[in-house]
């Protein structure tokens, strides 16, 4: 897998996320940006190089453990639209958010928040996956709509200190997309349809957003996820 290049560079993104920590208040960066544009990748990259240090005090939480179950998307008739902001539990992420900012920090203290992840061979929400210790001092969050200004996600960006929108030419990004929902079982023109559809839509919504972000990041290279 080849490793992508960032503007701004790397390491300076890496100081400028270490900027964000003030006193023992825990911090939360939110990496956000089209569907696969590279956000997972650049937010997993973040919490690696921050933790390599010595004890991890970074932590990785996605947005994507706030998808609706499968059922649930049935029931509200919304099964053909899965990514499209209604079918996420916006006002659950921003009180998950909420919590993380208040409980831990510098000082340790506080209890274990647990956040849900996302299988991705189910394509199902899985609850309580991911252990945020007191001791995270920095928890980076990625997802498409954290800079959304409609409904429960407006209250989404209160809880962030910066957001930071990131950015893949769109061939590639395409390309990633279409690879990604063969690789989970789409047949070609399954895959192509819903990139060309559903998930287009999404990226044209998200897109829209970027003038609110705090920094724009730019890549290149072939990511793998985001």
């Amino acid at each position: 897998m080849e490793r992508p290049d960032y503007s701004p560079a790397f390491d300076s993104l890496l100081v400028r996320a270490r900027k964000l920590l003030r006193d023992d208040r825990r911090a939360v960066l939110g990496v956000t940006g089209s569907p696969g544009a590279g956000k997972t990748t650049l937010a997993e990259r973040l919490v690696r190089a921050l933790n390599g240090d010595g004890e991890p005090w970074a932590a990785h939480v996605p947005m994507d453990g706030f998808h609706l179950a499968d059922a649930e998307l049935e029931r509200l008739g919304l099964r053909d639209r899965k990514g499209a902001p209604e079918t996420f539990d916006a006002a659950g992420y921003a009180e998950l958010l909420r919590r993380l900012r208040e409980e831990g920090g510098g000082a340790g203290e506080g209890e274990v928040v647990y956040a849900p992840g996302f299988e991705r061979v189910l394509e199902q929400p899985l609850a309580g996956a991911i252990p945020v210790f007191p001791s995270a001092r920095l928890v980076v969050t990625e997802g498409n709509y954290l800079l959304l200004a409609a409904g429960s996600w407006a209250r989404v960006r209160a809880q962030l200190d910066e957001v930071w929108f990131c950015e893949l030419d769109e061939g590639e990004r395409v390309r990633r997309l279409v690879a990604r929902h063969e690789e989970f079982g789409k047949d070609h023109d399954t895959a192509v349809a819903w990139v060309r559809g559903t998930d287009q839509r999404n990226a044209d919504l998200v897109a829209a957003t970027r003038d609110r972000a705090d920094l724009v990041v730019t890549q290149r290279g072939r990511a793998a996820r985001g």
